[in-house]
């Protein structure tokens, strides 16, 4: 169970950081991290209650008042088609100029592969020339830190390089750089992106009376009941069920609510899966 939490007056963050050492030294169940993907802190703990009795002990103990939300969904950028590009950066303003040209092909890697990305040169003549094949690479891998969509991590791609055109005095590992960026802009609507999420499997245990009101509410949040079991006395039920992470916040009071407070689950990350359409996300307008 997680909160995310911001600080209403940063001038407080010392008191903050005091106050969450000492919680944490008293109480080994409640744990503070900065999520590496959001950048937001989340405060972890054993259910709602629990959070509830640590945001009112920062107030009341420290001072520190702290805004409360669910932590942000770790979505991914996909590419689904392949596309060709053939980009030419060219920029003379007095002096030496700027000279790169690349063609070749991206295309989509399998969902949830191994690898992240993929650049192989397919080159046979002399152009681009060797030297600039690194450049190019990182210039088509810089732009997968934020996808076009949502401004997500873009995930899944190949880079194929096959030819290409340089200037013996222009030419430059920026120019190609560059022209590997522009590449990549150029034929952004042609690759078919869509957005995932992140996917987890769960496992809840409730008394049997509970079984089927629990297995319908995971499926009102959009959760597939991948087996039901019972103990040997037929007295608790085991459900595994596999679901939308951004559908699972709250759950914990929920499950509370619908067994008496006898329930109990756990989940881990599964996978990503293309975004439900559900979900409208606003898109990315940073400059890219």
């Amino acid at each position: 169970m997680g909160y995310a939490v911001d600080i209403e007056d940063r001038n407080h963050a010392g008191k903050f950081q005091s106050g969450i050492d000492r919680f944490q030294n008293e109480d080994p169940t409640f744990k503070v991290e900065k999520d590496a993907n959001t950048e937001q802190m989340i405060l972890r703990g054993m259910g709602e209650l629990h959070l509830d009795i640590y945001v009112e002990r920062l107030k009341r103990e420290y001072g520190v008042t702290v805004k409360v939300g669910k932590p942000k969904v770790n979505y991914k950028e996909v590419f689904t088609r392949k596309a060709e590009f053939d980009y030419l950066h060219k920029k003379q303003s007095g002096g030496q100029g700027q000279y790169g040209r690349v063609i070749g092909y991206i295309e989509p890697l399998p969902l949830n592969g191994k690898k992240n990305f993929e650049f192989e040169s397919e080159v046979k003549g002399p152009n681009p020339p060797k030297e600039y094949w690194k450049a190019i690479e990182k210039g088509f891998e810089a732009m997968t830190e934020k996808g076009p969509q949502v401004g997500a991590p873009l995930l899944g791609l190949r880079v194929v390089l096959q030819d290409g055109a340089h200037h013996e005095v222009d030419s430059s590992e920026m120019a190609f750089m560059i022209a590997a960026q522009s590449a990549f802009r150029s034929v952004w609507a042609e690759l078919g992106g869509k957005i995932t999420e992140p996917w987890m499997n769960m496992e809840v245990n409730v008394p049997v009376e509970f079984e089927s009101t629990v297995a319908t509410g995971l499926m009102e949040r959009q959760c597939q009941i991948m087996n039901m079991s019972h103990d040997q006395l037929g007295v608790n039920s085991t459900i595994k069920a596999y679901g939308p992470l951004d559908q699972m916040f709250g759950y914990v009071t929920s499950l509370r609510s619908q067994t008496q407070g006898k329930g109990e689950f756990t989940m881990e990350y599964a996978d990503h899966q293309f975004l439900a359409a559900r979900l409208r996300l606003p898109r990315h307008t940073g400059d890219r």
